[in-house]
């Protein structure tokens, strides 16, 4: 029997689906099958830990063993994952008795129903059948991929007339510097944003990439100290998304690492303005990761420990510990630290942290002005002054900074003599 395939978007919510078999196949088609809400049951002797970890957490049932006919009594589609030709025929069978939908994985010529080339965008879900080939129609699927990337912000625009749609706001993390390191959702809110407030350690290019429309609150800009600035910015918050407006507030690295997101979202809550956070990459792990510095490392380091240094250890307003820093064996990633930086390590060495711990500085990481200086606790302070390292910075105290011996991407090692490089 020929003809072409009827489209359809199966509510499974609540139904049963039956999966046979706990391989490969399996292991791929099972979580859209929750994420759409089935009652999933998996039929097979043996499962993949992924599988495995899904059944372990109740989140399917397993029937560890072959597949029997009555394993269809009650369910709405049935999903033969199996490379066995004759066991798939009889699970086939079995759903065509009772006129249960049934995809195979083995031959889609003989399954009553396929599954599509999916790709989804916030509400908008596209899914292509490619007439039989999948290759096509994963081809057919990634090209409209990139037109709704392209047009997201259009697509998604709310159909109601703004001011009178309730507004909200989203705290984004931007990421390290570079602006492919965004989060999807992140970038997919951002496309859909009305008001952009951004801060100064901001990917340019996102902004640039915003519509002509979208009103761009410079957040680094506000004409107060830090603490009438950040008051400032919670006003505008919360007005603008009392006015109806969408707004997003896009940070540096992740919102709530040193980011003032928390006192962000408790201002908006007091106004009853709903709110989305979207984590972000820190530059705390990225930064030494893209000067080929692991902050964990099997047999070196087992801890990593990451600290404001934007408040001198003297200052009375400190709330770090840094004594007690000292003594610690594993990794140490100071932030907003460059300023502080001589008086930091003076005070670790003088709580017994050896001179000679290997150290580096990582400026503006992950983009094209990447520098990476090498040095060691005791010289490191030096050294950034020679270099004439700027913030934003990431300094990495601890073995791992030798860990990978020079493998990956970094500036040119120094071994204490604060030589710095390009990458």
């Amino acid at each position: 029997m020929s003809g072409n395939p009827y489209p359809l978007g199966l509510r499974l919510a609540g139904r049963r689906v039956v999966v046979v078999g706990g391989g490969a196949v399996a292991t791929r088609r099972v979580p859209a099958l929750l994420d759409a809400g089935a009652h999933v049951l998996l039929v097979a002797p043996e499962l993949t830990p992924a599988l495995r970890a899904h059944a372990d957490a109740g989140r399917l049932h397993w029937a560890p063993r072959r597949f029997a006919p009555d394993d269809l009594d009650g369910a709405w589609l049935v999903q033969v994952a199996v490379d066995d030709p004759l066991a798939a025929a009889s699970v086939s069978a079995a759903a065509a008795e009772r006129r249960i939908f049934c995809v195979r994985a083995d031959d889609r010529a003989a399954a009553t129903a396929w599954t599509p080339a999916v790709t989804r965008h916030g509400p908008v879900t596209v899914a292509v059948l490619g007439g039989g080939d999948p290759r096509r129609a994963m081809a057919v699927r990634d090209a409209v991929r990139a037109l709704l990337e392209v047009r997201e912000g259009a697509l998604s625009a709310p159909a109601v007339p703004e001011g009178t749609r309730p507004g909200r706001v989203a705290l984004v993390g931007a990421g390290p510097g570079d602006p492919e390191l965004i989060t999807v959702r992140g970038w997919r809110l951002l496309t859909e944003a009305d008001v952009v407030v951004a801060d100064r350690l901001v990917p340019g290019l996102l902004l640039d990439e915003l519509r002509a429309d979208v009103e761009l609150v410079d957040a680094s800009k506000i004409p107060y100290g830090p603490s009438r600035a950040q008051e400032e910015i919670n006003r505008i918050l919360v007005d603008r998304a009392l006015a109806g407006k969408f707004v997003v507030r896009l940070k540096g690295g992740d919102p709530y690492v040193f980011g003032r997101g928390g006192e962000e979202l408790l201002a908006c809550a007091a106004a009853g303005v709903p709110v989305t956070v979207v984590p972000g990459v820190t530059s705390s792990i990225a930064a030494p990761a893209a000067a080929g510095i692991p902050v964990t490392h099997r047999g070196v380091a087992h801890e990593f420990t990451v600290v404001s240094g934007h408040v001198a250890p003297d200052s009375p307003a400190s709330l770090v510990r840094w004594d007690a820093l000292a003594g610690l064996r594993g990794t140490l990633v100071v932030l907003m630290g460059l300023k502080n930086l001589a008086a930091i390590t003076a005070t670790l060495l003088a709580h017994g942290r050896p001179a000679e711990t290997p150290a580096a500085v990582v400026q503006e990481a992950t983009t094209g002005a990447q520098r990476v200086l090498r040095s060691t606790l005791g010289a490191v302070a030096a050294d950034v002054l020679t270099a004439g390292l700027r913030p934003p910075a990431v300094v990495v105290l601890g073995d791992v900074v030798d860990a990978l011996g020079g493998a990956g991407p970094e500036g040119i090692p120094g071994g204490g003599s604060g030589s710095t490089g390009q990458s």
